[in-house]
């Protein structure tokens, strides 16, 4: 490279991380890194290979690499190979490294092919490599193996992201070219943190084997899905090379031979191959560490001065000194109390930006999910008819009435009114479950004292419990005491005198309130046929009069809008392969309410968003398939008034 100071920058970087690993946490501090993201049988245990120019890692069935393994190449006159967790032991014999990382991934995962977020630090010294540093993550996968856990996929994403969500962590996406480009499991989650493509490089395997007549050019010449810094083909050995033990240099040849004679490869066969991607590896991983320095030697002085000033408060410090064990009590229980009261009045200094908690959940609790519950409350109309005329009957005796009696309409209002009884006991129970949710949460900060943490949970949870049977009595009391007696001359209440005059009060304001927006948001549409495109996600705007949907949130492209009249919500059991929650729109008087379909299902990604979205509806009109209120009783019995029975 011809600049001593740039060729240092990389062996830097790798002592640090060194230091990290072996104190065992890695102290907050993003070092520049390369991680190598791909499916399973990507070709990406084959591109390191190529790069160190030896079989070194493990293969077989499952998932192969099941710890990050951080390789650490570096130039040397010599060939040889050290693990950070053997110190002093020099590895010259490539299948021992290979036996070694299997035997330490099996200390810490065991042998049953699950993972362990825990690095291998591995340094392999060579003359044929460039300063290098890689971190080898575990492959997508789909379907657990074996006794591998149910949830396998999900812990596998999780861990690369861990990694590939940091700023300064650039991205190796590896993938096959023999596969559709658009469906690349690396390319998908470098877009989900890197929707610019500025930290992705992109790396295109297997060419070789693409089916006769197709080549990956526009790809390759960043044409389909660019990226800032390019993608890169390289030709890796078969497996039936690796079972015949081909020589790395030979398939290297081979790789050569292969991208100048390509008709489709051959005008840029010096910008392909795993010696230039080696190159090019080298140089933006040394670009990238010059760029970062200057914040990253900031953040560790900032640290450093913060631990300076945290150790000088310990000079002179005496354990046995009763003071500093009640002071530091006091302090911990107070902290406890603000980071609860903070949780709930939202005022705290960590804001979740994953999903509602504390007292933003237990606001949607009582504005969302507990209004939703009351207007669920089953009703029947045709039995509420038979009851009404029941107990119509059964007041009157042996006379034969012209009018209807009040009792009747009491019998069968409080009847409806007992039935408030359980969403209003749901909500308590729902309220008080968040409330111990955020206790635990709160008590993370003591988790260093097992037993207080134990005993302060203990103490604030009973309090809630007592809380929460007072609150259920009260709640039942207000239920006992709207039974008891029912106010008809309330002004909100619709007798039959003003019931037209009401309506048409209704009606006006609604009309001149317009066609108002309630709610804005992204939804999938679950039930498109596999040969229109499939589910896909639009943009749903929600008014007072209609639902529409459109392409993006920029609301240019309309493509559909559903007038609410006759519309209502149904609950849709959520399938054994999907993740997204479901729910359904579909009209009373059974015609299509989406082009041939007679529901549009609809989901999100969670049952709070699902609960969140039934709510707007419910705003806007559209009820759930059953419900009941005391306006429709009413009229019931006020349609009976002058009819004999």
């Amino acid at each position: 490279m011809g600049n001593r100071g740039m060729e240092e920058l990389i062996p830097l970087v790798n002592r640090l991380q060194d230091a990290f690993s072996s104190i065992g946490q890695a102290c907050n501090l993003d070092l520049p890194q390369i991680a190598v993201v791909g499916g399973q049988s990507a070709g990406k245990s084959s591109v390191l290979e190529n790069f160190v120019g030896r079989d070194f890692l493990p293969r077989g069935s499952g998932i192969v690499t099941r710890r990050p393994l951080v390789l650490q190449l570096i130039s040397a006159n010599a060939e040889w190979a050290e693990f950070l967790h053997c110190k002093g032991k020099k590895f010259t014999e490539f299948d021992e490294v290979r036996q070694e990382i299997e035997a330490e991934t099996d200390r810490v995962t065991g042998a049953n092919k699950g993972i362990s977020p825990i690095p291998i630090n591995l340094r392999v010294y060579s003359p044929h490599v460039l300063n290098l540093t890689l971190i080898d993550l575990p492959g997508i996968t789909k379907v657990p193996v074996g006794d591998q856990p149910a949830d396998i996929e999900q812990q596998i994403r999780d861990m690369i992201m861990q990694f590939i969500t940091r700023e300064s962590c650039l991205i190796l996406a590896v993938t096959p070219a023999n596969t559709d480009l658009a469906n690349s499991d690396a390319l998908k989650l470098a877009k989900d943190v890197d929707p610019q493509g500025l930290r992705t490089i992109g790396v295109i395997t297997k060419l070789d084997l693409m089916d006769e007549g197709t080549d990956a050019r526009d790809v390759l010449e960043n044409k389909l899905l660019p990226l800032r810094r390019g993608y890169i083909g390289v030709v890796n050995r078969s497996q039936k090379d690796i079972d015949g033990k081909k020589d790395i240099k030979a398939a290297l040849e081979a790789e050569r031979k292969f991208f100048l004679s390509h008709p489709a490869y051959r005008h840029m066969a010096d910008k392909m191959g795993t010696p230039r991607l080696q190159k090019v590896l080298n140089e933006q991983l040394t670009n990238h560490i010059r760029d970062t320095l200057p914040a990253f030697r900031s953040k560790l002085q900032s640290q450093l001065l913060a631990l300076d000033k945290e150790a000088e408060e310990y000079r002179g410090y005496r354990p046995d000194d009763p003071s500093r064990k009640t002071k530091q009590l006091l302090q911990m229980v107070q902290q406890f109390s603000v980071d609860f009261e903070k949780r709930i009045e939202g005022s705290g200094d960590q804001v979740d930006t994953v999903e509602l908690s504390g007292g933003a959940k237990i606001n949607r609790i009582f504005h969302e999910r507990f209004p939703f519950e009351l207007v669920k409350m089953e009703c029947d109309e045709k039995e509420m008819r038979r009851e009404i005329s029941y107990a119509i009957k059964n007041i009157h005796g042996i006379r034969t009435g012209l009018f209807t009696p009040d009792m009747a309409f009491e019998a069968i209002v409080k009847k409806q009114i007992i039935k408030l009884k359980e969403p209003c006991i749901k909500c308590v129970d729902m309220v008080i479950q968040e409330l111990i949710n955020t206790v635990r949460q709160c008590s993370n900060k003591l988790e260093c004292f097992p037993r207080l943490r134990e005993e302060t949970e203990r103490i604030v949870t009973s309090h809630i419990r007592d809380r929460e049977s007072r609150a259920k009595d009260q709640v039942l009391l207000l239920i006992d005491v709207q039974l008891s007696y029912i106010n008809t001359n309330h002004e909100d209440f619709i007798g039959f005198a003003n019931a037209q005059q009401r309506s048409s009060q209704t009606n006006k304001s609604q009309s001149s309130a317009g066609n108002q927006v309630i709610r804005k948001g992204w939804l999938t549409i679950n039930n498109i046929s596999i040969m229109k495109g499939g589910a896909k996600e639009y943009w749903f705007v929600l008014t007072a009069e209609s639902l529409s949907w459109f392409k993006d949130d920029e609301e240019k492209e309309k493509k559909y809008m559903l007038p609410l009249d006759n519309l209502k919500v149904r609950d849709v059991e959520k399938s054994f392969m999907s993740s997204k929650h479901i729910f359904c729109i579909f009209n009373t008087e059974s015609r299509n309410v989406y082009k041939d379909n007679r529901t549009l299902e609809l989901a999100c990604d969670s049952q709070d968003d699902v609960d969140s979205w039934k709510s707007s509806l419910l705003r806007a009109g559209v009820y759930p398939e059953k419900t009941t209120t005391v306006t429709l009783l009413w009229l019931l019995l006020c349609s009976r008034k002058l009819q004999p029975y």
